[in-house]
C-alpha cells in the first residue's frame, strides 16, 4: 500500500509541475488531489467528461489541442474498463473532440451542445443522469468567473465560443472531478479565495469560480488526464492491462495529429495550426508520458 502510495504522489510530481505560468500556489494547495481523485474514479459505474477550449486571436479561431486529446485518451481507457463513459463539448470544439474519440477506437459517445444552448445543456444533463453518470471529470474546459465570464489566460471574454458547462458539471450529484492548468479552468474555485488573484498573471480577471470535489493542477492538462490514467493503473492493477494500451507516446501523438489536421485545432500558446501543446512537441510530451509509463508499469 505504501509502495502504491509513494507511486501516486511520483505520478503528481511529474504531472502537477509550473511549466511557466506561475500557477506553483495552486499547484501547492492541491497537491494529494490526484491520489483522491484517482481513487474515487476508480468506483465509477458511469462517467462523463467535459473539454474544449477555444481559441480566437487575431486570424485564428479554432480549437486548442489541450483537453481533447487527454480527454479522448481516458475516456477510452475507461470504455475499454468496462466503465460507459461520454464526453460533453459545445459546436465550436466539437469537431476536435469527435476526432480526437475516432481516433481511439473506442464508442465513447460525445454530447453535443450550442453554445446559446441552455435547453441543450439541459437535455445533456438528463441524458447523463439517465445514463446513471456517477463522476463528472472537466479537463481542460473555461469557466466562468465571478463576472459570469469565460475567460482566456489573456483575460480575454471567450462567451461568445463558450457554452457555460459549468451548469452541466454542476447539475448532478455526480462526483465532481478537474483538471486544469491556468486558474481560468472548470474546478479552479476549490481553491483558497483570492489565490488565482495574488498568484496568476489577469488572475483577478480569469480565476473561475466553479468547484468541485477534487482539483488536480498540471503543468499542462493533457498531462493532468494521463495523470489520471497512470493513478488509475495503481489504485486498480486490474485495470492496468488496458490502460496500458492507451497511455503511449505513439497515442498521444496521433490524436493530436489528427485534430490539427481534421479539425484545425491550434497550439493554445503559440496559436498555430500544429501537432504541439501548449508550446510543447512531442518529444517533451513523449518523454513525459515514457516516465508515467516507468512509474506506473515498471
Amino acid at each position: 500500500m505504501l509502495r502504491r502510495k509513494n507511486e501516486v504522489a511520483a505520478v503528481e510530481a511529474l504531472v502537477c509541475r509550473d511549466v511557466g505560468r506561475k500557477t506553483q500556489a495552486l499547484i501547492d494547495a492541491s497537491r494529494g488531489e490526484l491520489e483522491a481523485a484517482a481513487q474515487s474514479l476508480a468506483n465509477a459505474r458511469s462517467v462523463g467528461l467535459i473539454t474544449g477550449f477555444f481559441v480566437p486571436r487575431d486570424h485564428v479561431a479554432a480549437p486548442e489541442t489541450d483537453g481533447p486529446v487527454g480527454t479522448a485518451l481516458l475516456a477510452a481507457s475507461l470504455v475499454a474498463c468496462g466503465i460507459p463513459t461520454r464526453i460533453a463539448v459545445d459546436s465550436p470544439c466539437a469537431e476536435a473532440v469527435r476526432a480526437a474519440v475516432h481516433e481511439t477506437g473506442e464508442n465513447v459517445v460525445v454530447d453535443e451542445t450550442g453554445v446559446e444552448d441552455r435547453p441543450g445543456i439541459e437535455r445533456v444533463a438528463g441524458a447523463w443522469t439517465e445514463a446513471g453518470v456517477t463522476h463528472a471529470v472537466a479537463i481542460e474546459r473555461c469557466g466562468l468567473g465571478a463576472d459570469g465570464r469565460p475567460r482566456n489566460m489573456r483575460g480575454v471574454d471567450v462567451s461568445p465560443w463558450t457554452a457555460p458547462l459549468d451548469d452541466l458539471f454542476t447539475a448532478g450529484t455526480w462526483v465532481r472531478i478537474a483538471v486544469g492548468d491556468g486558474g481560468n479552468e472548470i474546478g479552479m474555485g476549490k481553491l483558497p479565495p483570492g489565490l488565482i488573484a495574488r498568484t496568476v498573471p489577469n488572475g483577478d480577471r480569469i480565476a473561475c469560480i466553479t468547484g468541485c470535489d477534487h482539483l488536480v493542477v498540471a503543468g499542462v492538462s493533457n498531462w493532468g488526464a494521463y495523470g489520471l490514467m497512470a493513478a488509475l493503473a495503481l489504485v486498480r492493477p486490474d485495470w492496468s492491462p488496458v490502460i496500458d494500451r492507451f497511455l503511449t507516446a505513439k497515442r498521444d501523438l496521433m490524436l493530436t495529429k489528427a485534430i490539427v489536421a481534421k479539425a484545425g485545432a491550434v497550439d493554445g500558446v503559440t496559436a498555430r495550426n500544429e501537432a504541439t501543446v501548449d508550446g510543447f512537441g512531442p518529444d517533451v510530451h513523449g518523454k513525459l508520458i515514457e516516465e508515467l509509463r516507468r512509474i506506473a508499469w515498471g
